[in-house]
């Protein structure tokens, strides 16, 4: 039976009952129900405006889109989009999934957390982009229907979200701090950590070893 909550269903396939077991398993309950809210706040965004989303790769990018701030993910080196989002590619792949289909995923994850730009793109990577703002900051609550609203709060509870969503960052991010640099993540760190130190551009520019 078709598994449907706010009048969404969830795509019926192998990949997405492994890939749904695999992230339970793997990231805190909290991310877990942030990233089936986001699906299903990705779905009515796209329904909004008219985006012709394939259902299976939106899933894909909503569940694996902060997969990189936990291990076995999570890497010292990279942003921890970019983790998500080659953890996402990699399981496509091995998967049978095309390279159009697990690259589209890699983009949306990659840039979810990129302001201008997912929405000038595909519409998996669009809705991806406006689901985590909605769940994230209320993007476009106002205009949804509160009782299906309640219904996918019922379905996966919010709890103390925005607390806990902010430690979830910043447990994925405090031992690689240089990563934050030219994303808004930097805003978490600045948040917990007392003598944390912003990457600057214009400093980099002007403590660059070219004389002039």
């Amino acid at each position: 039976m078709t598994e449907t909550i706010a009048g969404v269903a969830i795509p019926e396939t192998s990949a997405v009952a492994e890939a749904t077991r695999l992230i339970e398993e793997s990231v805190t309950p909290l991310l877990f129900h942030h990233s089936r809210r986001v699906f299903i706040f990705s779905t009515f965004q796209a329904q909004a405006l008219n985006l012709d989303a394939d259902p299976e790769l939106l899933y894909f990018a909503s569940l694996f889109h902060d997969s990189g701030l936990v291990p076995p993910f999570s890497e010292p080196e990279q942003r921890f989009e970019v983790d998500g989002a080659d953890n996402a590619r990699r399981f496509l792949l091995e998967r049978g999934f095309s390279a159009q289909a697990a690259d589209t995923v890699w983009q949306a994850i990659a840039l979810h957390t990129t302001p201008g730009i997912p929405t000038q793109m595909g519409p998996e990577i669009a809705a991806t982009h406006l689901g985590v703002l909605t769940d994230v900051l209320g993007f476009g609550l106002a205009e949804l229907d509160p009782a299906l609203v309640e219904e996918v709060t019922r379905a996966h509870p919010r709890g103390d979200f925005k607390n806990g969503f902010i430690e979830a960052f910043h447990d994925g991010l405090r031992h690689r701090p240089d990563t934050t640099y030219g994303n808004m993540m930097a805003d978490v760190l600045d948040h917990f950590v007392p003598d944390f130190r912003r990457g600057n551009m214009v400093q980099s520019i002007l403590g660059s070893p070219w004389s002039a």
